[in-house]
Formats: C-alpha cells, sequence, structure tokens
C-alpha cells in the first residue's frame, strides 16, 4: 500500500470522479481539491502524503495552496509543513513539479522555493524541491547567505522536526512509522523509463554532448550505481551513491569518481576512461539515481525500460546499432539455442541479440530449477551461459561502452564483449580475447551494418577473404578494390562456426538474395551453408530505426568439411506481412510465433536434411 492508499484510507484524503475525471480532496487542508489528472497533482499528491508516514509530520499542520503573505491571493505556495497546531509558523516549503521537467525548469522551481521559503515571507527552515523521484532539499535558516545553493543542500527533510540526516537511505531501512532512515527501492518500468530519460536529457543538455557520449556518461554512472548497491554493507550503513547533507558537489563528485576507479581496477575492460561531467551536472545525476534500486528491480523490468530508451536513443544516425525486439526475439526462437552452445553476434551493437539468448536461457533455467527452492542451481544455469558462452564484438567504442552496461544491467554476460573491428584478423582478435577463434561458435546470431564499404586501401585484410578476391575468365584469383560489408560479414561468420553443426541467423538486404550482381555470393552461401530458412521481412522492418533497406532472416547451418550441397535439400520460407510493429512503431498483431510453429512442423518433416 502507498503512502496515499493510507491517507486515503485513514481519512486524510479522498479521490472522487469517474476516469479522467478525478478530483482530490485534502481533508485535512480544509478539504482543498484538486485535479488529480494533474501529473504535478499526482507528485505533490504521493509528497504530502509521504510527509504524514515517512516523515511523521501531523497531517493537520501540513497545507495545501498556501498564500504567500506579501503577494498577490494567487500566488501559492505548493505544501507548507508548519511547527504549531495553530499552522502560524512555517516549517518546510515544498515546490512540486511533475516528473520529467527540464533541469532548467527544476532550477527554476528551487528560486521559487527558496523565495516563498525566505524570511521576508514564510520564513521557513527548509525548502524541499520534487519532480518525481528527483528531490533537492535546502537548509534556508541564517545560517546560510540568501545566495547560498551549494554548501545547505540536505540529503533529506529532517523527520518529525529533528536534526537533519547524514544520508537519507540506509541499508535495510524500512519505510514505516518512527523509522529515520529509507531504503532504495525498487521501481516500475514507466519510473525507470522516466529516470532515464531525465539522466539522458541532464547529460545530453541541448549539446553539451553528443547523445552517444552522453549515453557512455551515463553507462559509467549506472556502473557505479549498481557496484555500490552490490557492495558489501551491513544493516543500517548509508550507501556511497547518494547526496550527503551539506557537502558541495565537488566533494561527492570526488565520492563518486573514487567508487568508479575501484571498479574501473576490479573490471578494467568494461571502461578505460574517468567520468568526464560536470561536478554540478554530477550532483543531478545522483539525484535522479539515489533512490532507486537497479540490483533488484526485476529484470524483465530493467531490460524493457533501457530497450525502450535505446529505442528512441538509436533511431536515425544511430540506427544501424539496434535491432528491434521483435526481430531478435524470432531469431533466438528459431534457433533455439542450448546451456552449453557458444553464441555469438559479431556486429553487436547495443547487445539485443546477446541479451535475448541470456533471457531465453534464464526462462529455460526456471523451466529446470524452481527459483525458490533450487535458486542456486537456477542461477548457475544460466549465469555460466552468460559469463562462459556468450560473446559480442563491436567496432564502436562508445556503442561497445552500450552493449557492456545493457549486460551488466541484466546481471551478467558482459565478460566477452569486446570493442573490435570483426572483420580483421581472427588471430588479432583472440590475441585480444583468447575466447574468440575460428570454429568455436555453436551458434551466430547477428544483424551485420549494411553498405559500408570495405576498401583495399585502407583494410589490407580485404584479400584475405575469398569474397574479397574475384576470378577471371581463366579462373585467376584477383583481389577487389572493394567489398560491401555485409558480404564479408557472410564469410567471417563461416569462419566463426563449428564445421557441420554451427548455425547462424543473420540479417541480409534483399539485393544479396535477388540481384544478379550478387550472384556469387549467392553461390558461397549455399556452398558454405546448408540454407534452413528464408524470412522475407516487410519494408516497415527497419524504417523505424532510420533504415529503409529491404531485408530477410536467412538461418544456416555450416557444412562439414567435404560436405557437398544436395539437390534434395528442403528450404523453409515465408514472408510475414506483420511482425509485431509497423512503420511508425506502434504495435501490431505478429505472424512471427505462427512461423516458429510450422517451422518446427517443417522441420519434423525434412528431419533428414537437418542436423
Amino acid at each position: 500500500m502507498s503512502f496515499l492508499d493510507r491517507a486515503i484510507k485513514d481519512g486524510y484524503a479522498t479521490v472522487t470522479g469517474e476516469d479522467g475525471k478525478e478530483k482530490i480532496t485534502y481533508v485535512t487542508s480544509d478539504n482543498h481539491s484538486e485535479n488529480y489528472e494533474d501529473p504535478e497533482e499526482k507528485v505533490r499528491a504521493e509528497y504530502w502524503a509521504e510527509l504524514i508516514y515517512q516523515y511523521d509530520y501531523p497531517a493537520s499542520r501540513i497545507k495545501i495552496e498556501v498564500v504567500i503573505p506579501d503577494r498577490l491571493p494567487n500566488d501559492r505556495a505548493d505544501i507548507v509543513v508548519f511547527s504549531d497546531d495553530d499552522c502560524k509558523r512555517p516549517y518546510a516549503v515544498v515546490e512540486c513539479k511533475k516528473d520529467g521537467v527540464t533541469d532548467a525548469e527544476f532550477n527554476q522551481a528551487i528560486e521559487q522555493g527558496v523565495g516563498n521559503a525566505t524570511w521576508v515571507k514564510l520564513r521557513a527552515d527548509y525548502v524541499v524541491i520534487i519532480a518525481g523521484s528527483t528531490r533537492r532539499v535546502l537548509d534556508v535558516t541564517d545560517k546560510f547567505g540568501a545566495f547560498e545553493r551549494e554548501e545547505n543542500i540536505l540529503a533529506d527533510l529532517p523527520k518529525s522536526y529533528g536534526k537533519p540526516q547524514e544520508f537519507r537511505f540506509y541499508k535495510g531501512a524500512v519505510n514505516t512509522d518512527g523509522d529515520p532512515a529509507a531504503d532504495i527501492s525498487i521501481v516500475s518500468r514507466e519510473d525507470l523509463i522516466s529516470t532515464i530519460k531525465k539522466c539522458h536529457q541532464t547529460l545530453w543538455g541541448g549539446g553539451r554532448l553528443s547523445p552517444p557520449t552522453a549515453f557512455g556518461e551515463l553507462c559509467k554512472l549506472i556502473f557505479v550505481k549498481i557496484s555500490d548497491e552490490q557492495k558489501a554493507r551491513k544493516k543500517g550503513e548509508p550507501y556511497q551513491f547518494q547526496i550527503k547533507t551539506h557537502e558541495p558537489s565537488s566533494k561527492l563528485a570526488e565520492r563518486i569518481n573514487t567508487l568508479y576507479d575501484e571498479q574501473k581496477v576490479k573490471d578494467p575492460e568494461v571502461f578505460t576512461e574517468s567520468i568526464k561531467v560536470d561536478d554540478r551536472v554530477l550532483r543531478t545525476l545522483v539525484s535522479h539515481l539515489e533512490s532507486i534500486n537497479l540490483n533488484k528491480t526485476d529484470l524483465d523490468v530493467k531490460g524493457v525500460a533501457f530497450e525502450q530508451f535505446m529505442d528512441g536513443f538509436f533511431k536515425g544516425d544511430f540506427g544501424q546499432y539496434f535491432t528491434p525486439r521483435p526481430i531478435i526475439e524470432f531469431a533466438v526462437q528459431m534457433m533455439k539455442p542450448e546451456h552449453d552452445w557458444n553464441v555469438l553476434d559479431p556486429a553487436c551493437g547495443s547487445g539485443g541479440f546477446l541479451l535475448h539468448a541470456l533471457d531465453y536461457m534464464r526462462t529455460q533455467a526456471s523451466e529446470y530449477y524452481d527459483m525458490k527452492t533450487q535458486s542456486v542451481d537456477y542461477y548457475n544455469y544460466w549465469h555460466e551461459f552468460a559469463s562462459k558462452h556468450l560473446y559480442g564484438i563491436e567496432i564502436n567504442d562508445e556503442i561497445a561502452r552500450v552493449a557492456k552496461m545493457n549486460m551488466i544491467v541484466h546481471d551478467d554476460g558482459h565478460t566477452n564483449v569486446i570493442s573490435f573491428d570483426a572483420l580483421d584478423s581472427i588471430d588479432k582478435m583472440h590475441d585480444h580475447n583468447q575466447g574468440f577463434s575460428k570454429n568455436k561458435f555453436d551458434l551466430i546470431l547477428t544483424n551485420p551494418p549494411f553498405g559500408s564499404t570495405i576498401n583495399k586501401a585502407e583494410k589490407p585484410y580485404l584479400e584475405n577473404y575469398e569474397l574479397g578476391n574475384a576470378s577471371d575468365a581463366k579462373g585467376k584469383k584477383k583481389a577487389r578494390k572493394n567489398q560491401s560489408s555485409e558480404v564479408l560479414f557472410i564469410e567471417r561468420i563461416w569462419e566463426f562456426l563449428k564445421p557441420g553443426v554451427g548455425k547462424a541467423s543473420m540479417v541480409l538486404p534483399d539485393g544479396i538474395l535477388t540481384n544478379s550482381s550478387s550472384q556469387y555470393v549467392r553461390d558461397f552461401i549455399l556452398e558454405k551453408f546448408q540454407l534452413l530458412a528464408v524470412i522475407s521481412l516487410p519494408q516497415c522492418a527497419f524504417s523505424h530505426f532510420g533504415a529503409g533497406v529491404k531485408a530477410s532472416l536467412i538461418f544456416v547451418r555450416k557444412r562439414k568439411v567435404n560436405e557437398k550441397p544436395s539437390d534434395d535439400e528442403a528450404i523453409f520460407m515465408a514472408a510475414p506481412e506483420f511482425i509485431g510493429y509497423d512503420a511508425t512503431g506502434r504495435t501490431t498483431e505478429s505472424q512471427f510465433p505462427e512461423i516458429i510453429k510450422q517451422f518446427e512442423k517443417f522441420k519434423k518433416d525434412a528431419t533428414p536434411f537437418f542436423v
């Protein structure tokens, strides 16, 4: 039960009216009524109830829409907590804003709140600015100057007229009557999406950092946040990733950077650079994130929240790094990875295929083990897969960091995600990380980049590829001057797969499958692979992400050494019209589940040709 639910149950407030026209009445504040459909009102109502039950202030001393004495009657404070029963002596002034306001709007609210709380107006001791989960508490007594906004920051509003706490959040603290502290909380998907968006807006700041750089910095901070949550501490000890009373932003930045540097030493592959954001910006980011328990928030909530955020982030210029969820899920379910398979995405982008392979393994683990009575076996089943069998390669260093962070948020699997040119020498790749070698992988799931050209002058490795060479009329090999990246990825996938049993799902532009000029590529595919299935995707499949190329999903098995194609090999084909979303990104029905069902039936009917 939320604090507001308790307040309504106890008769301090009522919510009336039909859906879309609800009103809230604060019974203990002279029956003052407001439109409960207003997002700002919802923020105010929740915090008003929190003041009663979490902060232990009498409901009769908390007033709504209090007139500012030296202004016109229509200028009011959102909430005022009084220190006396007659409500003559203001103690704290609260300014409420809807969740997701800009930093500029939040700072404007700070000035409004401080202006209302100072001695020439309400003469309060404290001011609270709240916008969803983001809060700022200031001591505005005469101990500090009128323009002080650093030294007078508090971790939280004092409980029951007491002294300010050093920190707001302590491990194991429970939000109950009389408890002087609170623990960080599990959050909903919507709240997590909102928080991530607020963080990115703060970092991006209208152009201070590029979107990928801003997201990279956010990844660092989320990494620190999760590491701090996982750190061993006794019940009642404070977390370090939070605002501290009377601590200027420079000191907070030192504390956060120390936490980050500790983790860099433990896991140098994840992040190699220091945190590069202004101290005051960092403080704002901490205020967005401090109340959330990322570690304990449900994996599906975290996954969908990050995915929805990246859905928007990776549109347009960054669409090449993001494959839509329905396509990824479909590819994974078609291939049905096993617990001991080595799985690779050589163009992993933000890590979508890897994450869904991991989620598939978690689901499989839950089918084999009870999560409560066999929690260790359940955990080890999917965790071993994540740490030992999941691999990713991404050429863009910033996007590789996003993939690693995405894996960390999902509880593991980042160890074997590397920033490297997947088309470069596999021997060089092996030297970088010994997990990468030829003929190793049981399954490759990937959406390789389309349209980029690999030039021999820039990439000497081009001539090492069979598809990087052409043959003249006499059959003599001649190095090509250039080749498209998606063609070279086909050969690289073949090199990575285990002979005879290794399978792959790859997205390819339809031109490779239909253009006469690409016949030699189709010949290579049929010679080196058994073609299991071809799923022609509709035009809208990637248009939502700024890529309008018509594409297909092909599913293949690497042939054994000396295995020759057979004229009797069966190929499953389908062309779904509905794939779960349209060109605008809106949800539609999906024919993918029926295709999977038909593919399973097809495999049984054509058993001799399926390994």
